[in-house]
Parts: structure tokens; sequence; C-alpha cells
């Protein structure tokens, strides 16, 4: 099977902690986490910063998008042992699968291949080996000693008695290998961490196909772009006048992805979608 590479410039989008406040039931709104985390892996995005957009307390919003994203990227033979059982996750099981290359089908160690990678989770120690639960019917045995319920990214050395690995870093895979959740404190903060590119997406924006060619160029030479995204009752405009603020101060770009849209408002994974 050949492996979709990796995005370059690496993608960060940014969603707001309310992102699922339009849902009222969660099962509706693990519902509409589903879609957004399909839309980040279809475009292979790299790392999502979930940023607080109200002054007040959000820790509960921003708990479940992190933890249903979380489970979403994590390969299934792994969540058993890495979420316990918790009210965030009650109806995980409408959560669609993402079918990304870090989540293999391959349930047996004869169906190994030497060079390929898997996620693990180091579950023991042997002498100067590290075991590891890959997925398949025996762990991994992984060189060097790495700390006990620590997850790494493994390449498969070779399959035979036993299976043995070695740790690699996220960079060492050259397929999309899913996203990150990542949590910030603000957006203003999160656009001053040095993006090469910023986008602010907004309805009062420039018109995407106006301005389509000279963002071209200037994301063709990025390295690391931020999109970001407002929430379901308010847009950036209105998140960063709240910091004293406007959208055209910290970003490069305000771009408007779906001109002329038919509805009074656009939808937080209908925006990722379009953009």
């Amino acid at each position: 099977m050949d492996f979709p590479p990796k995005r370059f410039p690496q993608v960060t989008v940014a969603l707001p902690a309310s992102t699922l406040s339009d849902a009222s039931h969660l099962r509706d709104k693990t519902v509409k986490a589903g879609v957004i985390g399909r839309a980040l892996a279809v475009f292979r995005v790299e790392r999502v910063a979930i940023y607080q957009d109200l002054f007040q307390n959000q820790h509960g919003e921003i708990r479940l998008l992190k933890t249903l994203l979380d489970y979403m990227v994590t390969p299934q033979y792994l969540r058993r042992s890495l979420f316990k059982i918790s009210p965030e996750l009650k109806f995980s099981g409408l959560l669609p699968p993402l079918r990304i290359p870090s989540h293999p089908t391959e349930a047996k160690a004869s169906q190994l291949k030497p060079g390929s990678f898997r996620q693990g989770l180091i579950v023991g120690r042997l002498e100067d080996f590290s075991l590891a639960d890959i997925g398949v019917e025996k762990p991994a045995r992984v060189r060097g000693k790495h700390p006990l319920g620590s997850l790494v990214n493994l390449k498969i050395l070779r399959v035979e008695k036993t299976i043995e690995a070695e740790v690699v870093r996220a960079e060492e895979i050259p397929h999309y290998w899913g996203f990150r959740v990542e949590v910030e404190e603000s957006l203003p903060k999160l656009v001053g961490k040095g993006y090469s590119l910023s986008l602010a997406t907004s309805k009062y924006g420039e018109p995407l196909e106006k301005i389509e060619d000279e963002v071209y160029e200037r994301w063709r030479r990025a390295e690391s772009v931020l999109i970001a995204f407002g929430s379901p009752s308010e847009g950036l405009r209105e998140i960063l006048a709240r910091h004293g603020h406007k959208p055209e101060e910290l970003f490069d770009y305000v771009v408007n992805t779906v001109r002329f849209q038919g509805t009074e408002t656009v939808r937080v994974e209908e925006a990722l979608t379009a953009t």
C-alpha cells in the first residue's frame, strides 16, 4: 500500500475550546468531534491547537475535545491501555476510524514487514531490551531501556521467533502519521509563536480567489503554517477583540474561503473542509 507523504510545510490548525458548544448532548458533541477528526486526518494536519476563546473556565470543554481527538488518533490496539473509562468517552463507539498509516490493520506477527513502522506501548523490560505492545500476539523487543507506559514510534527490524524493533523519531517516518493535540492559553499567544505563515478564516476576510496566488507563493516558501478558526457563536474578530486585537494585526492574511455562503453561519467542521 502506498502511504500518503507528510505535508510540507507542516500545518497547525487552531480550534477554539467552544468548538463543540453548538451540540447540546454528549452524543452529538462526540459525532461532531468525529467529523472534525476525520477532516484533520484527510488533509494531513500535523498539529491541533485548542485555544481558550472565552474569559471563563473552559477546562471541561477543552478536556472533552482533546480527549475525543486524542482517542481518535490513537491506534485501536492501544486505546484500552491508554484511556481509562471516563464520561467523555461514553459515546466513543460513534467516532469513525481514521484509517491512517499509524493505524495498521495487521494483527498477526506473521503479517509484519521489516522496515515498516508502528506505534507501541512499553509494557516491560528485559536486560538491555524493552518490551512493547504493538498490537500483535507477542510484544516486540525494543533496543534500549524505555520508561514503562511510554508511547513510542517503532521501526520493525526483523520478524522471526521474536520481533525486534527500534525507537524512531516522528521526523524519521516518511509518511503522514496523524496529528497531535495540544492546548494553548489564548489565540494571540499561539500566533506569536513565530509561524512562517498565519491565516485567519473569516466571512469578513478577503475572498481567497483574489489573493490565492500571493498566498500560494508564501505557502510554498513557508516551513510552518497556522490556520485559525472561530467558534460556532463568534468569529475570530469577536474573539480577538476581547484581547484588544484585530485579526489583521496578528495574522498575515484574513481570508474568506466560503464566499457567498448560503447559510448565516459556517460550522467549524464545514469551514475546515472548505479551507
